[in-house]
């Protein structure tokens, strides 16, 4: 049996800038738009994610908290809690695909199987950071219900609820742009193994689910915010049709003074 090897996703960023990155690194193994593979000697692997993640292979902690400054520069938005997960990689003589509590043991290891194995890692981590903020964003919907229950009223400027609106709709299209749990890899559509870890890698992290999961609540954010625009929308109403009846009020007074004073 072989050694095994740990794989370390780190969420350190809403994004990267990869075009950075690749001027600091040497050329990458493969590239993207949207990621840079990096392939290094004794089966050592970085993977960068234009979403903000950062995914190591073989790499000690003080090796991966070294890269990781390195590449502080690209870093936008950077979050305030770095999200990490681990997954481990065992190659084992006859073994097709095997998967474990935390690890899958393989029988075919190459650059192609490690970075579909880090893809799907990097997915599991970004879902997990979109689920917290998704229920952040709950907690706060959540705390405006609460207040309408006692008080009778929502109590918010419209301004900030513009803003709690933006972060909402930058949330949904980060999910969407950033999320490929749907969408196949390119190198896998010829390879069968790698297509067969592909989807085993996809159920292991429950993948699917846990990104319906993410679905469901931000549809729920979103019927909550039709109702608070709707509030706010009949608010401004009212306020508008009280400063007409105003405007005319002081018309009749005047003429009422103009004519008879």
């Amino acid at each position: 049996m072989g050694m095994e090897i740990t794989l370390t996703a780190c969420h350190v960023a809403k994004q990267l800038d990869l075009k950075g990155i690749r001027t600091v690194l040497e050329k990458p193994a493969a590239e993207a738009s949207s990621e840079l593979f990096y392939s290094f000697p004794g089966n050592r692997y970085q993977y960068y994610f234009n979403y903000g993640i950062i995914v190591f292979c073989g790499y000690t902690n003080e090796e991966m908290e070294s890269a990781i400054k390195a590449a502080s520069p690209f870093f936008r938005f950077s979050v305030n809690h770095v999200t990490r997960d681990e997954f481990g990689v065992l190659h084992e003589e006859g073994v097709g695909v095997r998967f474990e509590f935390h690890r899958v043991i393989l029988g075919n290891l190459t650059d192609e199987v490690y970075r579909i194995v880090m893809f799907n890692l990097a997915q599991s981590v970004a879902l997990d950071y979109y689920a917290n903020t998704a229920e952040n964003l709950l907690m706060e919907i959540k705390g405006f219900t609460n207040q309408m229950e006692r008080r009778g009223t929502l109590s918010i400027r419209r301004k900030n609820m513009m803003r709690f609106l933006g972060r909402a709709l930058n949330t949904q299209n980060e999910i969407v742009e950033n999320i490929y749990i749907f969408d196949v890899p390119d190198l896998v559509w010829e390879n069968e193994y790698l297509d067969k870890l592909h989807q085993g890698l996809i159920q292991h992290f429950d993948l699917r689910t846990r990104f319906r999961g993410v679905e469901y609540m931000m549809r729920m954010i979103d019927a909550n915010l039709e109702v608070f625009s709707e509030i706010l929308n009949q608010r401004e109403s009212s306020l508008l049709e009280i400063i007409i009846i105003l405007l005319i009020l002081v018309e009749v007074v005047d003429f009422f003074i103009s004519k008879f004073v």
